[in-house]
């Protein structure tokens, strides 16, 4: 590389950086402000230890350097929820890279069965040749375009009826869905606006509201 362009390099990384700052900052004002219209809390910090908290949830054991900031906690329908920017790294060196998820978490008061819904992608179409099938359900729209997976069975059909199904086919496509062990998650690829966060929330109370009542009385019980 010539000499002469390493100062232009450094000058047009800085640009870079300070604009991404910029609109970063930008954002977390309007966090802020969509927190208090709701009388939710905002906090800045690292919370690390998800993974400890939430046992059962997946995206909170994946790579490494794990963390969540920007964190907005508050109750939606007297439920808590929690909503924040999540962060992990797969690799190292040349080969680190981040991945970044906006997050919400609703605290359920009754035990659930780990649960695994998304939207399928042409990685699970090679899985699936190679015999790592998901759940398939009676609408074959459905189970086209979802992948599901949980170890019981029967409580993913329990919860996954036909309105469930119905209504999360009219959802946005880019939210993922993870039941834990008390808890839903509803998280996306990138950072969250507050119109984001806000489809995330009613859409992870919206699918508590479609567990079955019979299915709510048979977790309360174990």
């Amino acid at each position: 590389m010539p000499q002469e362009l390493i100062p232009f390099l450094i000058i047009g990384g800085a640009v870079i950086f300070y604009f991404f700052w910029q609109e970063e900052k930008k954002r977390r004002l309007r966090l802020v402000e969509w927190a208090q219209r709701n009388n939710w809390h905002f906090q800045r910090g690292k919370r690390k230890g998800l993974d400890n908290d939430y046992p059962a949830i997946k995206l909170f054991n994946k790579g490494h350097s794990r963390f969540g900031n920007n964190i907005i906690t508050g109750h939606f329908k007297a439920m808590d929820v929690t909503c924040m920017d999540y962060q992990y790294t797969t690799g190292h060196g040349k080969n680190r890279h981040t991945h970044r998820q906006g997050v919400v978490i609703l605290a359920v008061d009754h035990p659930l069965i780990p649960l695994q819904i998304r939207r399928e992608h042409v990685l699970d179409k090679v899985g699936e040749f190679l015999g790592a099938d998901d759940i398939d359900f009676e609408s074959a729209e459905f189970s086209r375009k979802f992948y599901v997976k949980s170890a019981d069975k029967k409580w993913a059909y329990d919860v996954i009826h036909s309105r469930t199904m119905e209504y999360l086919l009219q959802s946005p496509n880019y939210f993922a869905i993870e039941f834990g062990h008390n808890e839903i998650l509803v998280f996306k690829s990138g950072r969250c606006e507050p119109d984001q966060y806000e489809k995330a929330v009613t859409l992870a109370r919206d699918l508590y509201d479609l567990i079955p009542g019979f299915a709510r009385e048979q977790m309360r019980g174990k």
